[in-house]
């Protein structure tokens, strides 16, 4: 199988940068698309895109984070990043790596996620 495992999240004033990276391992023969996801804590809130990032590079944002966030990948570590500028309070959530990937070439490729890192924005 597949694993992803996440780092970068922490406690950041309104204003500055933090850097998330998630690597996969394990069992992979591709991985399609690669993003990032967030969550809010409060009870009933749904995991919203982020960004996300396809084999030769198309990207795609929410329009909340368009021209502060970038997302890039490292094919050949199998990572993914988000470095996320000016960072506001609204961005405090729990952020969760996504990868699409496949285990072998007839296998149907399978939705992997990360455990979660805690970003949080606040002076």
């Amino acid at each position: 199988q597949v694993q992803l495992v996440e780092s970068g999240g922490g406690l950041v004033q309104p204003g500055g940068s933090l850097r998330l990276s998630c690597a996969a391992s394990g069992s992979i023969f591709s991985i399609n698309t690669m993003g990032w996801y967030r969550q809010d804590p409060g009870p009933g809130e749904e995991r919203e895109l982020v960004a996300r990032i396809v084999t030769f590079g198309t990207t795609a944002y929410a329009d909340s984070v368009k021209g502060r966030f970038t997302i890039s990948r490292d094919n050949a570590r199998n990572t993914v990043y988000l470095q996320m500028n000016s960072l506001k309070p609204e961005d405090t959530a729990v952020y969760y790596c996504n990868m699409v990937a496949r285990i072998a070439a007839p296998i149907p490729p399978k939705d992997y996620w990360g455990q979660g890192t805690q970003v949080t924005v606040s002076s």
